[in-house]
């Protein structure tokens, strides 16, 4: 399976989206992947716990450990953890990724490259199929609000709720077409057309400024030190 890759640019200073990402109280905030993050008190190297619900009454709940962090005399920051769940339900089993942040002057480049091992044997590779791209659009998308929060200071919470209601206008523009299309013919496959075609309108039509977008993140790596995982993932 390919690795995730993802990567944003930040206009904002390299402390700021250090603490933003480092810190579990601001990092459950932007983060779309977890709804819980808690360090665990004096665990030596540091580790942590975490829960995502991923269906309406399923919190599935997983451990990580912190394998190091690592600062360049060129202010390229390293941070590479280990992480995994026990919970028989979570389709990950065990994984691996890092983040870098590399400033630059444009500002920050905050990149992550991971990677997992799924569970339930063949049939868990066939589902991670389907879940590995959802799982990184959803790193992608949060990569972008945690963009905005930083650089035009657009709350996570409410840049969630402008992504429901963007959701919400779309669907109800392609909906309207779709009855509209319907009064005016009467021939079925002229109103799917229609639906289709405004479907596709719908989904290429570039988002609001304030609104995440996955899109907006690069999905490859543009060189080798992004895409090579640190040597610090090696000394657990």
């Amino acid at each position: 399976m390919r690795d995730i890759y993802v990567e944003t640019l930040i206009d904002a200073p390299l402390e700021r989206v250090w603490q933003a990402t480092q810190d579990p109280a601001a990092h459950r905030r932007w983060d779309a992947r977890f709804d819980r993050i808690e360090p665990v008190p004096g665990s030596t190297p540091a580790r942590f716990r975490y829960a995502t619900t991923v269906l309406p009454g399923v919190r599935i709940g997983g451990h990580g450990v912190h394998a190091g962090e690592r600062s360049r005399p060129d202010g390229t920051r390293t941070s590479a953890l280990r992480f995994g769940s026990d919970d028989p339900r979570s389709l990950i089993a065990a994984g691996s990724g890092y983040w870098r942040y590399l400033p630059g002057p444009d500002g920050v480049r905050f990149l992550t490259g991971y990677t997992y091992t799924p569970r339930w044997g063949p049939a868990g590779r066939l589902a991670d199929l389907a879940f590995r791209p959802l799982f990184g659009w959803a790193t992608a998308w949060s990569f972008d609000r945690l963009r905005l929060w930083l650089e035009r200071g657009v709350p996570p919470e409410r840049a969630r709720r402008q992504a429901w209601r963007e959701v919400a206008l779309r669907a109800l523009a392609v909906a309207c077409v779709g009855a509209s299309a319907a009064r005016l013919t009467e021939g079925r496959t002229a109103v799917v057309a229609a639906v289709l075609t405004a479907a596709v309108l719908a989904l290429a039509l570039p988002p609001h400024p304030r609104t995440p977008a996955a899109r907006r993140c690069r999905r490859r790596p543009p060189d080798r030190l992004a895409a090579r995982a640190p040597s610090l993932l090696g000394q657990l």
